[in-house]
Order: C-alpha cells, then sequence, then structure tokens
C-alpha cells in the first residue's frame, strides 16, 4: 500500500499511506478503489482469521490476486532437507504450512457476462474490514456491458467462538433491468494444479528466505468427496505428513423467486451453481457456511463427520448469530485489551490494526503455536519463531491470560523434540528449535538457525512472567517446571567454566547465535548469556518454590525428570557467576567476545538499493562487520533492564543503533521502547510509527507474504513497555512513562493476577482505574500505590523522564581506540555500488549467459 500520494498526520510524519484511497479510521481499514497492482499487500491486509482458520483477503470473483490462500495453523506437509555437503546434526525434514482447499470463490455472471475487477466498469467500490466485529464487508456497484447497474456485498468472517467456522454472504440486486444471472459459489484444492497454484510465478531468480519453500508435486491426496443434501464434503491427507484434513460447505439462500441448482462434486473441486433472472429491485442473497477440521491421526471420513456436526449446529443457530457471537467476542476484547492514542485517528488506526492482528494469529490456535505470518499468508514457511515468546505472549500475558496459556502449552507439547534435538548436539537438557511447526528443526542454515540458543532461554523467559503476571502455579507445577528444568540443565552443560589471572572464574556459553543474525557463531554473545543467566535463576527459583508450596508436585518433577538437588545449586553458581562483558575503552557491553575488533559498516554511505543487506551480500561478508540486522544488545537492556543502569543502557544504545540496520521488522519497537527510557523521544516516535505502518505501509515490500505478527505485538509492547513505561521486574508492575510530545494521551489495560485496570498517560500525570477485579499494588518512579476497586488513583508527573534531541551521533566513536589499540573508522566492502553479480548476469547479452 505504498502511496502514491503521502499524506501528514498530527504528529508531523508522514503516514506512509495513500489516505485518498485508504482513509484514516480509527475502527476501520477501508479501501476506497480496487488497484490490481498492490493486489499482494491488500490480500494480507483484509485477510481475516482466528488463529486457527485464515483466509487471505482474495476477491471473491477469483481471478485477479496475487497469492490465493487458505491457511490452518499448523497444518503443513514435509519434506526432505538436501545438504550440498552433510554433516551430522543437520536440519533433517523441512516444514511447510498448507494452502488448504479455497472456499473463499463465488462467481457472478450477469447476462452471461462474469464480473472481474480488473476490467469491470465500477462505479463505485468500498471494501472494509470492522476491527469491532471481524468482519470484512464489499460493497460494489458495476455497469455491465449492457449498461445494466448491479449492486453487489458481500461478508466474509471466520468466527472467533466457532473456530472451525468461516461464513461469507453474497448478495446481488439488479437497479435497471431485469437479466439472468448465475452464481458460482465454488471450492477449490489448489494444491492439485500447479498451473493454477503458480499463476503469478516469481521471475526475478532473487532468492529471498523470507518465502515459502514452494512444493514441487501434489501435496493432498484426495481421500474422499461426496455430496449430500446439497452439502459437500471433500477430505485430503499430506502425501509426506500424513495430516489430514476435511471441508464441508453448505449454502442457504434468500430469495422469494423461482431459482435452479446445479452441483458438480470432483476429488478437488466442487461447486453450486445458483441461477434466475432478477428483476429491477430484487437481491438475491445467498449464505455460504464452511467447517474445516484437521489431524494428525484421525481419518478424513471422521473429520468430515465433525464437519458435518459443526455444519449442523451452526444450521441450528442460524448466520445472524454467528456475527452476533462475534460481535461479542470481540467487544470482550477490546474491552480489556484496547490501546488508546489520543489525537491522531490515522495512527489509532494502525495500533487497533495491529492488535486485531495478534487476536487473528493466536486467539483460538487453542494449543498450536503462533506463526510468524499467523494464518494470514505462507511467508517463512508457517513456521513458528522465538518471535512468539518475546514480541507476541506478553500482549496476552496481559490481556487474554488463557491465550498465552495455550501457546506455552505448545512449547510443553514440543518438548520430547527439544531433548531429542539436544541430544542430537551434545548437550544434556532441551534444546528448542529456531524455526518449527512439528517441533523438529527446519532451519536448514544452522549458524543463523540453530545456533541461535536463545530460543530456550526466550521460552522460559514468557513462562516466568505469565506465571508471575497470573498466579498460574498449576500450569508451572504440571508443565511450566519442565521446560525450565531442562532448558537450565542445556545452559548448565552448554557453558564452561574459565579462570584469568587475577579474577574469579566465570562461566562461558561459545559457540551460539543471538538474535542478530548479522552475527554469526560467537563466543559470550551479551543477549545470550543474560538471557541464560535468567532462565538458571528462574529455574531454580521455581524448582524451590514448588518444593516449598506444593511438596506433592515437586516430588512428581524430581521423578519425572531425575533432577538432583546438586542440579539446582548448579544452575544458581552458574548465573552467578556468568560472564558479561564489558569494554573500558568504550564504556560499553560488547555484542560478543570479538565484536568490537571488526571494521564498523558505514550505514549512511549504504547505497538504499542494496538494503535489505541479507538479499545483496553472501553472509561471510557481513559477517566480518560491525553491523545488525536487528536489535541484540538493546533488546537485552529492555528484557533484562534491572541489571543495567540508565548510563550503560544510553551508552550501549548510541553505540548500537546507528549500525543496526532495520533489516528485520523486529527491530524497530525495541529500538523505540530503549529510546524512550533514555531520553530519544523523537526517534522513539520515529521507530514507533515505522513499525506501527510496516504492514499497513508494506515499508519492508513483503507484505504480501502475511503479516508481521511479531512486529504488530512489538506495536503493543513499544506502547506500554515504551511510551506507558512499564516494567515487569517480580511481582509488581512498576511505571516510568515517557509520552510522546505530540500525544495528549495514551491509555491502555492490563490485567494482573484477575484485576484489570485502565492505565492513563497524560503530560502532568498517571491514573490508574481498576474495572475488574480486588485492586493491586504498583509501583510509580518508587513509590507504591495501592490501587482499589470503584476508585481512580491519579498520581502527578513531573516529567516524561529525560530528553534528548536528535539521534545518536554515528560518528560518536570514531577515531577512539580499541582495546587492542587500533582506530574505529567506518567502511563498506569493495565493489558495493557495482550492481549484484545476479544482476549482471540478467542483464547480459544472450550468448554471455
Amino acid at each position: 500500500m505504498k502511496a502514491a500520494r503521502t499524506s501528514r498526520s498530527e504528529t508531523g510524519l508522514g503516514d506512509y499511506v495513500d489516505r485518498l484511497r485508504f482513509p484514516a479510521d480509527p475502527w476501520r481499514l477501508t479501501e476506497t478503489g480496487f488497484d490490481g497492482e498492490d493486489i499482494g499487500t491488500s490480500e494480507t491486509l483484509f485477510s481475516v482469521g482466528n488463529g486457527y482458520l485464515g483466509l487471505r483477503g482474495n476477491v471473491e470473483e477469483g481471478h485477479d490476486f496475487h497469492s490465493h490462500g487458505t491457511f490452518i495453523n499448523g497444518f503443513h506437509e514435509t519434506w526432505p532437507i538436501h545438504h550440498a555437503e552433510e554433516a551430522y546434526g543437520f536440519a533433517r525434514t523441512g516444514q511447510t504450512i498448507v494452502n488448504v482447499p479455497d472456499s473463499k470463490v463465488i462467481r457472478l455472471y450477469v447476462d452471461d457476462e462474469p464480473l472481474l475487477l480488473s476490467v469491470a466498469d465500477l462505479i463505485e467500490y468500498n471494501r472494509s474490514l470492522d476491527m469491532r466485529d471481524g468482519v470484512l464487508t464489499r460493497d460494489l456497484l458495476w455497469r455491465t456491458p449492457a449498461g445494466n447497474r448491479v449492486r453487489v456485498r458481500s461478508r466474509r468472517m471466520v468466527s472467533f467462538t466457532h473456530r472451525h467456522v468461516a461464513v461469507l454472504t453474497f448478495e446481488v440486486t439488479l437497479l435497471d433491468k431485469e437479466a439472468p444471472i448465475a452464481i458460482s459459489s465454488q471450492l477449490l484444492n489448489r494444491e492439485a494444479g500447479l498451473d493454477e497454484y503458480r499463476a503469478n510465478p516469481d521471475l526475478t531468480g532473487e532468492t529471498d528466505p523470507r518465502k515459502a519453500e514452494a512444493f514441487q508435486g501434489r501435496v493432498l491426496a484426495s481421500r474422499m468427496h461426496k455430496e449430500e443434501n446439497g452439502r459437500i464434503q471433500l477430505g485430503y491427507q499430506c502425501v509426506n505428513s500424513e495430516m489430514t484434513l476435511a471441508v464441508a460447505m453448505e449454502h442457504w439462500v434468500d430469495y422469494d423467486g423461482d431459482y435452479d441448482c446445479a452441483s458438480e462434486v470432483e476429488e478437488d473441486y466442487a461447486k453450486h451453481v445458483f441461477r434466475t433472472h432478477l428483476k429491477p429491485g430484487e437481491t438475491f442473497s445467498l449464505t455460504k457456511v464452511v467447517s474445516y477440521h484437521t489431524s494428525r491421526v484421525v481419518p478424513a471420513r471422521e473429520l468430515a463427520d465433525r464437519c458435518n456436526r459443526t455444519l449442523d449446529r451452526v444450521s441450528d443457530e442460524g448466520a445472524d448469530k454467528q456475527f452476533e457471537d462475534q460481535r461479542e467476542w470481540l467487544d470482550e476484547f477490546w474491552a480489556r485489551s484496547d490501546v488508546e492514542v489520543g489525537g491522531d485517528a490515522a495512527l489509532q488506526q494502525a495500533v487497533r490494526w495491529s492488535l486485531f492482528q495478534l487476536a487473528q494469529a493466536g486467539a483460538r490456535g487453542d494449543g498450536n503455536g503462533i506463526s510468524a505470518k499467523g494464518v494470514s499468508g505462507s511467508g517463512y514457511g508457517g513456521h513458528y519463531f522465538w518471535d512468539t515468546e518475546i514480541y507476541v505472549v506478553p500482549f496476552f500475558t496481559y490481556t487474554s491470560p488463557v491465550m498465552a496459556r495455550n501457546a506455552l502449552r505448545y512449547r510443553y507439547r514440543m518438548l520430547g523434540a527439544a531433548e531429542q534435538r539436544a541430544a542430537e548436539l551434545a548437550q544434556r537438557g532441551a534444546l528448542y528449535p529456531w524455526r518449527t511447526i512439528n517441533g523438529e528443526e527446519a532451519s536448514a542454515y544452522y549458524a543463523a538457525g540453530t545456533a541461535q540458543y536463545h530460543i530456550d532461554a526466550d521460552i522460559s523467559y514468557a513462562i516466568n512472567k505469565y506465571v508471575r503476571a497470573t498466579g498460574d502455579d498449576e500450569f508451572l507445577a504440571r508443565e511450566g517446571i519442565d521446560i525450565l528444568v531442562q532448558t537450565a540443565r542445556m545452559w548448565a552443560d552448554l557453558g564452561f567454566w574459565r579462570k584469568t589471572a587475577g579474577n574469579e572464574p566465570s562461566f562461558r556459553i561459545h559457540g551460539v547465535t543471538g538474535p542478530d543474525e548479522y552475527t554469526t557463531v560467537v563466543n559470550d554473545n551479551l543477549y545470550t548469556n543474560v538471557m541464560a543467566r535468567f532462565n538458571l535463576r528462574s529455574a531454580a527459583e521455581s524448582v524451590r518454590k514448588l518444593a516449598d508450596t506444593w511438596p506433592d508436585q515437586h516430588a512428581k518433577m524430581v521423578a519425572r525428570l531425575d533432577l538432583a538437588p546438586d542440579e539446582v545449586e548448579e544452575w544458581e553458581r552458574a548465573a552467578e557467576a556468568m560472564a558479561i562483558l564489558w569494554d573500558e575503552n568504550l564504556g560499553i557491553h560488547p555484542q560478543d567476545a570479538l565484536f568490537n575488533e571488526r571494521e564498523v559498516w558505514d550505514l549512511p554511505n549504504t547505497p538504499p538499493e542494496k538494503r535489505p543487506l541479507l538479499l545483496h551480500f553472501h553472509p561471510l561478508v557481513i559477517y566480518r562487520f560491525q553491523v545488525l540486522k536487528q536489535a541484540d544488545v538493546v533488546l537485552a537492556l529492555f528484557l533484562q533492564g534491572d541489571h543495567f543502569s540508565m548510563e550503560e543502557k544510553r551508552s550501549d544504545f548510541e553505540y548500537y543503533d546507528p549500525i543496526t540496520t532495520g533489516d528485520s521488522t523486529l527491530s524497530g519497537v525495541v529500538q523505540s521502547i530503549i529510546a524512550a527510557e533514555v531520553g530519544y523521544h523523537e526517534l522513539a516516535l520515529k521507530y514507533f510509527w515505522d513499525s506501527a505502518f510496516v504492514d499497513i505501509g508494506d515499508l519492508h515490500s513483503n507484505t504480501a507474504d502475511g503479516v508481521h505478527v511479531a512486529s504488530a505485538g512489538g506495536v503493543w509492547s513499544a506502547l506500554v513497555y515504551g511510551f506507558g513505561g512499564l516494567r515487569d521486574y517480580g511481582t509488581m508492575l512498576h511505571f516510568d512513562p515517557r509520552l510522546p510530545d505530540p500525544w495528549p494521551s495514551l491509555t491502555f489495560r492490563l490485567t494482573q493476577r484477575g484485576t484489570r485496570v485502565r492505565v492513563t498517560v497524560r503530560k502532568e500525570s498517571i491514573s490508574f482505574d481498576v474495572e475488574e477485579g480486588p485492586g493491586l499494588t504498583v509501583d510509580v518512579r518508587g513509590t507504591h500505590y495501592n490501587i482499589l476497586a470503584h476508585a481512580e488513583m491519579v498520581v502527578p508527573l513531573e516529567d516524561q523522564g529525560p530528553r534528548l534531541d536528535g539521534v545518536p551521533d554515528p560518528a560518536k566513536f570514531h577515531g577512539t581506540l580499541r582495546a587492542d589499540g587500533t582506530v574505529i573508522t567506518a567502511s563498506l566492502p569493495p565493489n558495493v555500488n557495482e550492481p549484484d553479480a545476479m544482476d549482471i548476469e540478467a542483464e547480459a547479452p544472450p550468448s554471455l549467459t
């Protein structure tokens, strides 16, 4: 949705969106004109889903498209990973989310002329995703080639209350003269035909690791197809993963006149075609109800029975009830989740769209993970990453704890596979995969994949925060404790003790990759060590807590995991002695043991066409420089901020911010949080703005692949942790706000141990109002306040923290000495301004290629 014309919002920052076509609205994302140029982006932006089932925003007619998509969380095909050079322990099983049979197609013919948006004479067009009721609507007025005006209205909804249900309505009204109409409602297995599935092939030859692996053969093998009493069922099984799927659809017609209905059902294709003659002013209304069920073990025919029962229930309740229930569910969601930014409709739209995407990605996953693209696209192959625990789970923890619990339970279900993976890498305990769907490591490039051992600490961090915020000791005792123990064992086994002259022994961790994938397989990565320390301490603390408060569960855990008492003491010693490196010359924490010895990449003089770096430079070129794909040390400063002084945070931020490319959408939100904390208020707002519009503005040119779910979660974090000043160290919530100058107020909700409190930050105060529950105690800049039910607490604020104008000076450290006496300068790889090798080949004469 790159702007043809950019507007300026009240903040003074461009919001990257053509507001003539996409007007600012606090509760809706609306498109006032169809444009095939950015149809891939709009398909993502107008997707609807519930965390289990997702329908991309493809137009009903199906012929104009970038990438058709209907996805079910966790439903995937597997394929063998072939390495050019084999080695023990490499990932063996690739996993890719499957594009399941498409039920969105509803094609209209008037006087035998098809409605095709790219060539149609559209007098009016409006498509809108309303985030209050979770319904995608489209209203258009079409003038047919014969001059007949036709009003076409449709609605599309994936239910939050019935996770297996989608409801689509389609109504046609003729305005001028009588004409025959036909509506063809279809169910199409696009995986069966490569021609249709790859109608828009990628001809660039570009290799982009952010895209899904393309299948080379048939994926879904037909297991059944039938029609009975107007209800159509199709059943399939994945060829390799053997996962099973059934989908069923039925139609209800609201029309007083006569009409014909013809059906066709084949293995990969089914349709109902409705035909009638409409007079001017008459409306033909069609309701299409679809149910999907999937399994790892249940045969497709049994899943078809489940689809039947689901459709029976929906039929008994009626379509209106589904839309009413959807609105009621979302009313409750927004009551506990909404974040209000005063005075900016465009920004409010982006914020609510981001929060709505989190619900669509994870609300009804119900035991599945939350993938990088949710159920909105196939980007990253539908894999789950550490993004979930660090960027998404915190939102659910403080707004919808049940959803957070479900996401964490998925990691518990993967624990057995993580234990096997640790054994493959000669480690004790458990090592979670960097990217996966079924629990096995799916990253073929171990240096930037498997070596990211920090995934263990990230999962443990999310468990610890969830238990502290909710008091859910049952989850801790029965499931969470196993993850904490097994990940702590891995760290204790991976690390080692080292003593240098004149120093106490320290605990070191070598050969790992931190969050920054532009620096791989290093020693003593700061983020990894800091988070491993947290993991070790959290495991020890939780084991002791269980022994004190729930001895029978503690005894079961000890027997289950064969835990020895001296192991817990070992974790505590390792945590206490963890190596946290410090560079005296520069006054910063090095990202890793050798990071400061590398040359600094000259980002200001890097041509824009060479970004992101990962698409234009071999990894070895990037690895030789100090340049970051995403925040690494800065993320540690946020997650473990109580272990760093304000001076250390500012010094670290001023060093690392200028060499961070932002090539990852995970980076901006974290940099916004720390920029706000240390005082760079203008920069904090810019980073936040870029993050809020990363998809709506298609700022990374890949929104077509699906929603950046982690970035959407980061938007909430930047609002609540960054500008709201929340810190959740320990059991009490702490607040030190940083309200941006242009904003009159910021309001958000938090749920802590059964109490939901509304927090409002203004320039002169922060106020707390308990909306549900008995109340709680909070800390505001070192003073404790008891917040009681049915009473608002207003705390005056002297300021909004330190205020530093501008941005950190990228040359601040240039000319200074490293520890080895060399001088720090900035440079670029040779030939950086020359065309890429692939571009040269593409431009060469045929005789040379």
